[in-house]
């Protein structure tokens, strides 16, 4: 981060930044960003399987029951951010556009983690996770789109590494609370604790840019419903980014879904729990070593496309060698290559994205309809998964389907053109 930025007034809302964000106001906006990662993965990555395992119904399996959760929270999930992101787009308020939904977003974010705190049956499961998903979304889609509200396109890969960092700090410490708070109850509190806490310093710099009442595009139903369409023929580079983003992802939810389940059925490790950890560990330190030399790099260099592509080949053939090496060498082999390529993917298709979108007045609500490629794999990866793992050849296949449907993503980002 640069100390010299300059931290003049924001600028105009729907202008093309131009000034250097200041390290402040990037490390705030990556607290708040950590925030919701804590909110979403202290669940994911361990209090959920280990709440479906405890109340899964007579004749369900742990898996089915994961897969429920999980698929139904994405689904909200793949609604509530680009609804929330248009939102913001067209909010007024002395606080700015953004800020009003962060601070509703992880209000309502621990009142979900409360009440699966409180689940005894799957159906409180469910609606728990989806008001968690609902609130944090709303958070995550004002957070993005700080970014190309303040951030020039040539700091962009440097902020973007910033975020990279907070999302697997916050996937980490998520993980460890979930860990060691002493039960899935006080789990749930803790991620819920941290989710409202670290959005403070973002919501006391007040320097998001408030937009003007006459600025404000119209909000008429049918126009804002419309407006989620953004046309592959009219923004191509924009839909191949997308495409990109969701396969993506794709290969990585169905690499990482049952990986609590993987280590505890496959390699019949001692404790698999404490593996789930130590594997996040690895991955988040390596992660963190590429995350922001990749966006940093990217900027310097004035080029996204390679970076993707290359981390996109890495991460692919990690997750096939999950398919033929099932030892526990092999999984930490596997981590650590996922860690340093999706470091570099994070930060630089982070930017790539900003660098295409298609206006500067409904930079929330697209980035949103972005941020789907993030949601939609959490919907599709139990769909796919649960049957490939119990009846079409199990974890062998599973990883390499990962592996192409991720491969396949990193190929096509050569399709955009506007970008280098």
């Amino acid at each position: 981060m640069d100390d010299g930025a300059d931290e003049a007034a924001p600028p105009d809302p729907l202008a093309e930044p131009t000034v250097r964000v200041a390290p402040r106001w990037t490390a705030a906006l990556s607290l708040a960003n950590a925030s919701v990662w804590v909110g979403w993965y202290g669940p994911i990555q361990v209090l959920l399987a280990l709440q479906a395992d405890e109340l899964a119904p007579h004749g369900w399996s742990k898996e089915s029951v994961l897969a429920w959760v999980t698929g139904v929270g994405a689904a909200v999930s793949l609604v509530a951010n680009p609804v929330f992101g248009a939102l913001s787009d067209r909010t007024v308020s002395r606080y700015g556009r953004r800020t009003p939904w962060i601070v509703a977003g992880v209000l309502g974010g621990a009142a979900g983690l409360g009440v699966l705190a409180a689940a005894d049956r799957v159906a409180v499961m469910v609606l728990g996770w989806c008001l968690v998903q609902l609130a944090l979304n709303a958070t995550f889609a004002a957070v993005v789109a700080a970014v190309p509200d303040r951030v020039p396109t040539g700091q962009r890969g440097e902020v973007g590494g910033w975020l990279g960092v907070s999302q697997t700090l916050g996937i980490v410490l998520g993980t460890g609370l979930a860990m060691a708070a002493g039960g899935i109850a006080l789990g749930y509190a803790a991620c819920a604790l941290f989710t409202v806490l670290a959005v403070v310093p973002y919501v006391l710099l007040r320097q998001d840019t408030p937009l003007p009442v006459s600025l404000r595009p119209p909000l008429g139903w049918r126009e804002f419903t419309r407006g989620f369409w953004i046309s592959p023929r009219s923004n191509p580079d924009f839909g191949w980014a997308w495409l990109t983003r969701f396969l993506v992802n794709l290969g990585n939810s169905l690499a990482l879904l049952y990986l609590l389940y993987f280590l505890r059925d496959v390699l019949h490790a001692e404790d698999p729990e404490n593996g789930v950890l130590l594997l996040t560990a690895l991955y988040s330190a390596l992660l963190l070593a590429t995350v922001l030399v990749g966006g940093v790099w990217s900027d310097r260099v004035g080029r996204r496309k390679p970076f993707v592509l290359w981390a996109g080949v890495l991460m692919a053939g990690a997750t096939g060698m999950m398919a033929f090496w099932q030892t526990w060498t092999g999984v930490l082999v596997a981590a650590a290559l996922l860690g340093i390529g999706f470091g570099v993917f994070t930060s630089v298709d982070f930017a790539l994205m900003a660098d295409v979108l298609p206006a500067a007045a409904s930079r929330g609500k697209d980035l949103g309809v972005i941020n789907i490629a993030n949601s939609l794999p959490q919907v599709a990866a139990p769909v796919l998964a649960a049957p490939i793992v119990t009846h079409l050849g199990g974890y062998p296949v599973l990883y390499v389907t990962a592996a192409l449907v991720g491969l396949a993503g990193a190929v096509l980002v050569r399709r955009i053109r506007g970008v280098d």
